[in-house]
């Protein structure tokens, strides 16, 4: 049986680091590609070579997380000095390497050079969820070369997730990478300027307005149907389909082939079933029972179904208060949003500004923006009592609410306190000052109704403004 030779590894090496050429670096596509809004704070916790932890890079599929490396490394030498001859960047998901060692790899990378034996490496393995028992491997190498800055990135977060919490405790630090906000979508697409103005600063967080509601609509829209994506905003091959690209190359890659791999599900067609429904459902209130029901998987196999998908990071749960935002003893039902409203569009089709789902995946694209802010993003529920409800309120650690905010896809709450009966009723109870925000089609403005004072503020700009000031937060973290 032919062997996979010493030599052929090394021819293999040598390509994907083509940074080992004196004046060469990262491929001219990757080069030209639009950095994530993320990579200063993912340089930034590269660079904290002080800490003896490994980085772990979790995401959904085709977010960008190899492209995130590949500037990273870019940032390396062009910022930092690091001679490329410094860095090794192996992919897991190549065929060569299966069987090969990462202690191995790591042995040969350190020999093909000549260097002085205090330098600082940096080595990064890619998709290192295809190798079996990765985290004890990674752990090992953690404590072994103190000398080498471990990267580690993977599509299949929920194992990642798991095995790195149980596995590499003080020595794995996790960064995760979430699809596109609507910010970044709109500087993708070289629109933010044109459309977006910066107003003042109020509680710390910057406000905006926006030049053009009608392009900013537009554009929004545009997001919902392919913008999650990098790819999909700089391919029209991919705009013209999205549906075959984010179905068959992520959805699909997830449910039918990570998922049951890393956890032994026979039943595909089952998970596959589940997911649709609560796609389809997205932003909506539901049970256990009525899923067990519509998609008819049993109670608690639809348990351990929802804890995979969302270790995935393909939905998130978010659960309910009452009018006086206190917990239920019982959690019967709770809420469940696709992290990325592209998703339900892939699978269901494109939706405009008058389609019957619109109000859904708006209320889905307002919840996906916290999803990039860690510390609020737990903190979000929904209200619901007998007689109304609210979309999304956040609580802080003593149980007082934050904010709540009613996800409207329309201009009649503006005129008209009965459409938003519900959010009037659960603000006299527990505003405390705060002031309740109503998103709209297209006016902006502060009213008072029923002697609440309510902000209102076009959805489209509300989910650019979240987006927005969480970004801006993370990096006034570390600058």
């Amino acid at each position: 049986m032919l062997r996979v030779s010493e030599k052929q590894i090394e021819s293999r090496l040598r390509l994907d680091n083509p940074w080992w050429q004196a004046g060469a670096g990262i491929d001219p596509d990757y080069q030209a590609f639009p950095r994530r809004a993320y990579l200063s704070d993912f340089t930034h916790l590269v660079s904290q070579v002080e800490v003896n932890r490994a980085v772990v890079l979790l995401g959904p599929r085709r977010v960008g997380k190899t492209i995130l490396v590949y500037h990273n490394i870019q940032n390396l030498i062009d910022q930092q000095g690091v001679s490329g001859r410094d860095i090794l960047y192996v992919s897991l998901e190549t065929p060569l390497y299966t069987g090969a060692s990462l202690e191995g790899l790591v042995n040969r990378f350190q020999d093909l050079f000549e260097r002085p034996s205090d330098t600082l490496l940096y080595v990064f393995f890619d998709e290192i969820q295809y190798l079996k028992d990765w985290e004890v491997h990674l752990k090992s190498l953690v404590d072994t070369y103190r000398g080498i800055r471990f990267v580690a990135t993977g599509s299949a977060a929920a194992a990642l997730k798991a095995k790195s919490t149980e596995s590499g405790a003080g020595r794995f630090t996790e960064f995760v990478l979430p699809p596109l906000t609507f910010a970044e979508y709109l500087r993708f697409v070289g629109l933010e300027d044109t459309l977006i103005r910066e107003l003042n600063e109020e509680r710390g967080a910057l406000r905006y307005a926006t030049t053009d509601i009608y392009g900013l609509n537009d554009a929004f829209i545009d997001y919902l149907n392919f913008g999650g994506y990098p790819e999909a905003v700089f391919s029209a091959v991919v705009r013209q389909n999205p549906r075959r690209f984010i179905k068959s190359d992520i959805i699909d890659k997830v449910l039918l082939r990570d998922l049951p791999i890393l956890y032994g599900i026979s039943d595909i067609q089952e998970l596959n079933s589940l997911f649709n429904t609560l796609a389809y459902n997205t932003g909506q209130e539901v049970s256990l029972g009525e899923l067990s029901q519509t998609s008819n998987v049993a109670k608690n196999t639809l348990v351990k179904y929802l804890e995979y998908l969302e270790a995935a990071f393909l939905i998130r749960r978010i659960h309910r208060v009452d009018r006086d935002a206190a917990h239920f003893k019982r959690a019967t039902t709770f809420k469940v949003y696709l992290t990325n409203p592209t998703m339900r569009a892939a699978l269901f089709g494109p939706v405009d500004e008058h389609h019957e789902a619109i109000g859904q995946l708006v209320e889905t694209a307002v919840f996906s923006q916290w999803l990039h802010n860690v510390a609020f993003v737990d903190s979000l529920y929904y209200a619901r009592w007998k007689s109304g409800e609210v979309d999304l309120v956040s609580l802080d650690p003593q149980q007082r609410l934050r904010f709540a905010v009613e996800v409207k896809w329309s201009d009649r709450p503006f005129g008209d306190p009965r459409e938003i009966k519900g959010l009037l009723d659960f603000s006299k109870k527990n505003a405390r000052g705060r002031m309740p925000l109503v998103t709209t089609l297209s006016q902006s403005g502060v009213k008072e109704m029923k002697g609440i004072t309510v902000e209102f503020s076009p959805g489209s700009l509300h989910c650019y403004t979240v987006a927005k000031n969480t970004l801006e937060r993370r990096r006034s973290g570390h600058d």
